[in-house]
């Protein structure tokens, strides 16, 4: 049953013809113009008016005036008939991929490395298409992504993500960035038993666990124990403490130019962490058109690296 505050004593017809009679003040002309004939022209008038409780046109032998409240509705009903008349083209713009929003999420290294050109090339093709972007760790990202607020995402992969298909776009090993005044700074290379007495700053556990452990891995390999001196997130508060001299962190090499002049970027020989990024997004079903979109740009800008 239609409710209650959507049944009307008229039709979209209704308001057609009268936005017709309107324009002309006059039936006749009206009538031509809607290719309807004038005594039925008349009666779907009458039908408005009686269902609007209100005379809508002072009509004369000689010619045709709108009321008071004719000319409010006039004012109230162009509007409504223009957007109604917009929403076929509206909506197979978003079906098409056209139009529309999407919700993105993403690491700093996304934004480092493969983000910027991906969203240069996708605002190019698809201009009628907002992305919405928001920084957020990867445990944040799959928590979103599989409680569907999220589009898509650009995080590091841990593990197998039930539920979500993910496109491999970097997979580097980490070199670390020093203080351009560390004693180690002017080498070419070191390796991590090297910086067994260099304090490290790298992030919360949770934001990134595999990424995380891999981290932790690696100095056992090395026969280190490391000296984390703080955790902090995002990843360029990180490099900020860095360039302040507070200690070191890891870095892909991707990531590591250009770097300001209080800093030195050293690739690791030997066991060093690896960052994979991945782009996510959930299945099934098949993305909306919109996302379809962004992930065929994405793929297509970061190809899957060999």
């Amino acid at each position: 049953m239609m409710p209650r505050e959507y049944q009307f004593g008229f039709e979209l017809r209704h308001l057609v013809y009268f936005r017709e009679v309107a324009r002309t003040l006059h039936f006749r002309k009206a009538a031509e113009a809607l290719a309807v004939a004038q005594p039925a022209l008349s009666r779907q008038i009458a039908q408005l008016e009686g269902a609007l409780g209100a005379p809508l046109f002072l009509r004369s032998r000689r010619r045709v005036e709108l009321t008071d409240a004719g000319r409010r509705l006039a004012e109230r009903a162009e509007p409504l008939l223009r957007d109604l008349a917009g929403v076929p083209a509206e909506l197979r713009a978003l079906a098409q991929g056209r139009t529309g929003r999407v919700s993105v999420a993403f690491t700093g290294l996304a934004m480092a490395t493969v983000l910027p050109r991906i969203l240069r090339e996708f605002q190019r093709a698809h201009p009628g298409i907002r992305v919405e972007l928001n920084e957020s760790p990867t445990a944040a990202q799959l928590a979103a992504l599989r409680g569907g607020e999220l589009a898509c995402g650009f995080f590091h992969p841990d593990a197998p993500t039930p539920g979500l298909r993910t496109h491999l776009l970097l997979s580097e090993k980490n070199g670390v960035l020093l203080p351009a005044g560390h004693p180690l700074a002017r080498r070419r290379s070191l390796r991590l038993r090297d910086l067994a007495a260099t304090p490290f700053v790298l992030f919360p556990r949770a934001h990134n666990p595999g990424f995380y452990d891999r981290v932790l891995a690696a100095f056992a390999r090395a026969g280190v124990t490391p000296v984390i001196a703080e955790e902090v997130w995002p990843r360029a508060n990180g490099i900020g403490l860095v360039r302040a001299g507070l200690g070191a962190t890891f870095m892909c090499p991707s990531e590591a130019r250009p770097l300001p002049a209080e800093v030195a970027f050293l690739p690791v020989a030997g066991p060093g962490p690896e960052s994979r990024l991945v782009l996510g997004w959930r299945e099934p079903p098949d993305p909306p058109p919109a996302l379809a979109a962004f992930l065929a740009v994405a793929r297509a800008a970061a190809p899957r690296p060999g």
